[in-house]
């Protein structure tokens, strides 16, 4: 790990957080992006020369450029990107306005590919390379009150299904990551959005959902420091995985999904 650099999205709170932090401990150094990066390197309080926090808005194809070659510039070579920075969308799909439902593709899928394009020329040049993508299980599997926020995960793994295939011939490798629910901020009220648009035929059942997240905000099962551990393991490995589940849920629910395809399609050959 020692003189690698890592390149982190969203690293100002939860797991883009803690992966600044354990990839620093682990002996790389660090670039720490994220909209608000005051005080982050404060708090990650590094070695000099370690780390480099910069401001990044994930949409705005500029100033990932910028960003990039800020990198470059003071390290010389990205070699883990850390596509984290993501937000929770989550409601009815009917009661989602437009603007909210367009932006969480902004943020959680085109801004992934905005940072990518931004970085992947630099691990063309170097030959090498591991992009991490936080997906979730919610890209595998989508839930009522999840339609939107699974919808941005489920393109982000066709998109990275199929690039991963087009950049492993170059000596680039891709690591995709599908947590269950984990404690961290992501379902605060100030961060996961609900949809407000009033319709009284989902009035009951939307009343439930907001229930059910109020309750399991804090109290997820998935410990995500023991996550972020797990990745920067994996980033240090000559043969990374090319996707890690991780939590109890996450694995029942993604075998579960599983079986229901196969028997989909066993069904659909039956009836051929």
């Amino acid at each position: 790990m020692t003189d690698k650099v890592w390149f982190i999205t969203g690293a100002g709170g939860g797991l883009g957080h803690l992966l600044a932090r354990d990839a620093l401990r682990a002996g790389a150094k660090v670039v720490a992006t994220s909209r608000t990066a005051d005080g982050l390197a404060e708090r990650l309080s590094a070695p000099q020369g370690r780390l480099l926090v910069l401001p990044l808005d994930v949409t705005d194809a500029g100033a990932a450029l910028a960003a990039h070659d800020a990198a470059i510039k003071t390290f010389g070579r990205i070699d883990v990107l850390v596509n984290n920075a993501g937000r929770a969308q989550l409601g009815w799909f009917e009661t989602i306005p437009d603007d909210d439902m367009r932006q969480q593709f902004e943020v959680n899928l085109f801004g992934a590919m905005t940072v990518a394009r931004a970085v992947l020329p630099t691990m063309r040049r170097q030959r090498s390379g591991l992009l991490v993508t936080i997906s979730s299980v919610n890209g595998l599997v989508s839930n009522p009150g999840g339609s939107v926020y699974s919808s941005s995960k489920f393109a982000l793994e066709g998109w990275m299904e199929g690039l991963a295939e087009e950049i492993a011939p170059l000596g680039i490798r891709s690591l995709v990551v599908n947590p269950g629910m984990m404690r961290t901020n992501f379902l605060d009220p100030s961060r996961a959005r609900q949809g407000n648009v009033e319709i009284a035929d989902y009035a009951e059942a939307v009343a439930g959902f907001r229930a059910f997240i109020t309750q399991a905000n804090g109290a997820q099962q998935n410990d995500p420091e023991a996550l972020s551990a797990l990745i920067v393991a994996e980033a240090s490995s000559a043969e990374p995985a090319r996707r890690l589940l991780f939590g109890r849920d996450a694995h029942d629910w993604a075998r579960a999904k599983c079986q229901q395809l196969a028997a989909e399609i066993d069904a659909s050959r039956a009836r051929a």
